[in-house]
């Protein structure tokens, strides 16, 4: 790939820190391309820097942006692969639609997260659990104080060399009293106000000395939705469990992925209301097994602690059935295993 002087010297002048962590850095290479007048304009790599955008764009003042989350794994591939890069096109079709934003064409979103990953080859983590997170963002560009939506937007791409969100099993809290998403809202598209309406909890909970808040549904604040962050999974009575999709909850590819990768474990998968109550009784009476968090930043990760007010739930098992999906899935992701169902794209194709 041949690069400009300017992002040649960015590159090899970065840095990466060690240790990584996540999202502690971002890379030195961005992507953006831009939507006027109707249409898509070509798409280019640029040294990552400060955008210039109106303080009244609709993105700042309606909250008109979505993002994806997704990764580029080069451990033993002969080139960097990008996992199930397609899904999250998808999906940032269907969060765009939500939002009143154009479609990023499926090329360009797959061209762009090519370009980043190709160009941040030398600054790739080679380690195991390690690699290139991208965030592909849409966001409105034209100014508007009246409420309304843009008629041109940017689609840009950043990235960062990183590990798992978490080195550890995590402790959770049940979040009582506020709500994530209601049905026919956003809850179920990656759009960024989702994430601002969930940091007061996530803020509460950690000064209580938890990682995570656990969102319930709605309405009978009963049923469990999905953690700030990430999806939630249970093992009960042998199978892998996760809350079935609503409307409110986000359709994670780590999830997807796991439910199918069951099979391969010899696992039943089952996608199903589950109760808050009856899942802290079903974990003290040990059909449920294990709980763990999954997504794209967290890969798989053992929760160890279920707390729900004064009520401190331990899991029996921590990381056990955890730590099979999780093999499973970086041995796909990172070369070890076959990829029978095609979902690692080559960076340089």
């Amino acid at each position: 790939m041949n690069l400009s002087p300017t992002l040649s010297t960015a590159i090899s002048n970065f840095q990466l820190p060690d240790p990584l962590g996540f999202g502690r850095v971002t890379g030195p290479v961005m992507f953006v391309a831009d939507y006027i007048n109707g249409a898509w304009q070509a798409g280019e790599l640029m040294t990552y820097e400060p955008i210039a955008l109106n303080p009244a764009a609709t993105s700042l003042q309606f909250a008109q942006q979505c993002f994806e989350g997704l990764k580029a794994f080069w451990v033993e591939q002969d080139e960097p692969a990008l996992f199930r890069p397609d899904e999250n096109a998808k999906r940032m079709a269907r969060s765009a639609e939500r939002l009143c934003m154009p479609e990023v064409p499926h090329t360009l979103f797959l061209d762009g997260v090519k370009a980043v990953t190709q160009a941040m080859k030398p600054l790739i983590p080679r380690r195991s659990g390690e690699s290139l997170y991208l965030r592909p963002m849409l966001y409105g560009m034209d100014t508007q104080y009246p409420l309304a939506g843009s008629d041109n937007f940017r689609f840009a791409i950043v990235c960062s060399p990183s590990a798992a969100y978490f080195a550890k099993p995590i402790s959770v809290l049940v979040e009582r009293d506020a709500c994530r998403a209601a049905v026919g809202g956003t809850g179920d598209v990656k759009a960024g106000g989702n994430y601002a309406g969930s940091i007061q909890a996530t803020r509460r909970c950690i000064e209580r000395g938890y990682d995570q808040p656990l969102w319930l549904d709605p309405v009978e604040r009963r049923l469990i939705e999905e953690l700030s962050a990430m999806n939630i999974c249970a093992i009960i009575d042998g199978a892998l469990c996760s809350p079935a999709l609503n409307g409110t909850i986000l359709p994670g590819i780590t999830r997807a992925t796991l439910l199918t990768l069951a099979d391969d474990l010899g696992m039943p998968a089952l996608e199903q209301p589950i109760d808050i109550n009856s899942l802290l009784d079903d974990i003290d009476s040990g059909r449920c097994s294990e709980l763990f968090a999954c997504g794209t930043a967290a890969i798989v990760n053992p929760i160890a602690v279920l707390a729900d007010g004064q009520r401190i739930t331990r899991l029996q098992q921590v990381d056990a059935e955890a730590a099979r999906f999780k093999a499973a899935l970086l041995g796909i992701q990172e070369g070890r295993s076959a990829d029978s169902r095609g979902w690692m794209f080559n960076s340089a194709e």
